[in-house]
């Protein structure tokens, strides 16, 4: 697997606080790098910023190469179950657990302050990984993201093919699920959200509105920000990226 670090310039002078940001389908770990404009904030705000790549690569499997929406560049950070993807395709693993104690092992940053966001798949995966370890990650936020995976097709092809029919197991990956679960949100870092209007995948694929209906029965503090004529790329990223730095550079500098 293949990575990208930033490292703002504090960092030469103690442990920072780390963002961890999940791409979305087709991309690797150098799309935001190279797009988003986010090291001239992340460097003012000294904040470390960590891009992993969106699948396993080289580790061929029968028609990981067939659709760019599964398989290769399409891991949907997810610990798959069925074969033959079991064996690889263990981007939750990978996310939470592998990479965070490379990179704490390796670079000076604080493990005491993490924060995750996406884009896209990326945006699903920083969602669901950031609800399910609200210790760990204290700020968290997505662009665009696949907000309901087990009602739109992308979802529903991906976790058929990595966790199988059994919806019941689908219901880890889906963070309009995971809310609608929760039993109590006190503590946990609310969500920031931007969707523009002009994305073609607004209404088949992301549904913002299930994540903003969930949240409102369940009381999840979530500010869901709507852009009139802004699409699914990376110029709409890198219009609002510094809003979502700054959001969590005040969560992770306050701990």
């Amino acid at each position: 697997m293949r990575f990208a670090v930033f490292l703002p310039p504090q960092a030469a002078n103690g442990r920072v606080p780390v963002l961890y940001y999940l791409a979305g389908l087709t991309c690797s770990e150098e799309t935001f790098m190279i797009k988003a404009g986010a090291q001239r904030v992340a460097a003012e705000l000294g904040l470390a910023i960590v891009a992993p790549d969106t699948s396993p690569r080289g580790v061929p499997l029968p028609g990981d190469s067939d659709n760019w929406d599964f398989g290769v560049g399409a891991g949907f950070y997810l610990d798959a179950t069925e074969i033959p993807w079991s064996r690889h395709y263990r981007m939750y693993s990978y996310v939470t657990r592998e990479l965070p104690a490379l990179i704490a092992a390796d670079f000076s940053v604080d493990t005491n302050r993490q924060g995750i966001f996406g884009h896209s798949m990326g945006g699903h995966g920083a969602l669901t990984i950031a609800l399910k370890h609200p210790d760990r990650y204290r700020s968290v936020s997505a662009f665009a993201p696949i907000s309901a995976p087990m009602q739109c097709p992308w979802g529903q092809k991906a976790f058929t093919g990595y966790l199988g029919s059994n919806r019941d197991s689908w219901r880890a990956y889906d963070a309009s699920e995971l809310i609608r679960g929760l039993k109590t949100v006190a503590g946990r870092p609310p969500l920031l959200v931007d969707q523009g209007l002009a994305d073609p995948f607004l209404q088949q694929q992301l549904l913002p509105e299930c994540l903003e209906q969930f949240c409102i029965e369940s009381g999840y503090p979530l500010t869901l920000r709507r852009h009139a004529g802004y699409d699914h790329g990376y110029y709409f990223i890198s219009t609002f990226i510094e809003d979502h730095l700054r959001h969590h550079a005040r969560t992770l500098q306050a701990w």
